[in-house]
């Protein structure tokens, strides 16, 4: 039966010698508290690039913007500012806006969880995801906690994750790395675990109403999730007080039923 393969490459291992270069990211925004905390937690590794949204692009998934220009700016820190998406940050930023191509791509720290089924909305794993269809070796960031501001003490523990991740002599092919992290304190993280995608449902996430004008509309959000899984997941492991990493594969082909659905001797 066919299977997936991963096939490696060398990635040069962070040192005093080879500092890496490195591309930051988000789906949040510049301003948002997880990229400075992760910006804060890489620089220990090499030389730190900041591009990300000028403003909030939540859930914008794998989207590019082509139906006006991009503008990328300055801030006063010199990060890079863009009025396009997640993945018009990372395509702008290989290809125009920095002098060198980078290492490795970061993205994150999201606010709120990118667990199962988030990974095919979020923003922050498709900027991952983009930088990895460019040969770029690339991890997405998603904190579970409800409170953003509680970021800012998570960054040894992220600076931690990073070294032994990157620290690695090769890395997979066509994979990015998601990571969760749970909504506990960083003092009583219990570990990591490798983990599969869990699955989320969503009840009563459309909002029905009129506006002033008695006109109908309708808004997306809100309602509840429940969510499940194997022991392996990454719902499971961020519940019981764990960092989770996951390896996203870019090839989404069914192999374990592919002689399955050629037996159907499909025609016209």
């Amino acid at each position: 039966m066919p299977c997936a393969t991963f096939s490696r490459r060398p990635f040069p291992s962070p040192s005093p010698d080879r500092p890496l270069n490195i591309l930051c990211t988000n789906d949040d925004g510049y301003l948002a508290t997880g990229i400075r905390v992760l910006a804060s937690a890489a620089s220990a590794l090499g030389a730190v690039t900041t591009v990300a949204p000028d403003r909030e692009q939540s859930a914008t998934s794998h989207s590019l913007t082509l139906h006006h220009p991009l503008r990328a700016r300055r801030a006063i820190d010199g990060a890079w500012m863009v009025d396009g998406t997640p993945t018009d940050c990372v395509l702008l930023a290989v290809n125009a806006l920095l002098p060198d191509r980078p290492d490795v791509c970061l993205s994150g720290i999201n606010h709120g969880p990118n667990m199962g089924e988030d990974v095919l909305y979020s923003g922050t794993v498709a900027a991952a995801m983009e930088a990895t269809i460019m040969g770029i070796p690339a991890l997405a960031f998603s904190y579970s906690g409800a409170l953003h501001e509680e970021l800012e003490g998570w960054e040894d523990v992220v600076r931690a994750i990073l070294r032994t991740i990157l620290g690695r002599k090769d890395l997979p092919k066509d994979t990015l790395f998601n990571v969760n992290l749970p909504a506990t304190a960083p003092s009583d993280v219990r570990g990591i675990r490798v983990t599969s995608l869990g699955q989320r449902r969503f009840a009563e996430s459309i909002t029905r109403a009129k506006d002033p004008s008695g006109r109908e509309y309708f808004w997306i959000g809100g309602g509840s999730a429940s969510w499940s899984g194997a022991k392996d997941s990454d719902f499971q492991a961020v519940e019981d007080g764990y960092v989770s990493v996951t390896p996203l594969h870019l090839d989404l082909t069914n192999y374990a039923l592919l002689e399955e659905i050629r037996s159907w001797n499909l025609e016209l």
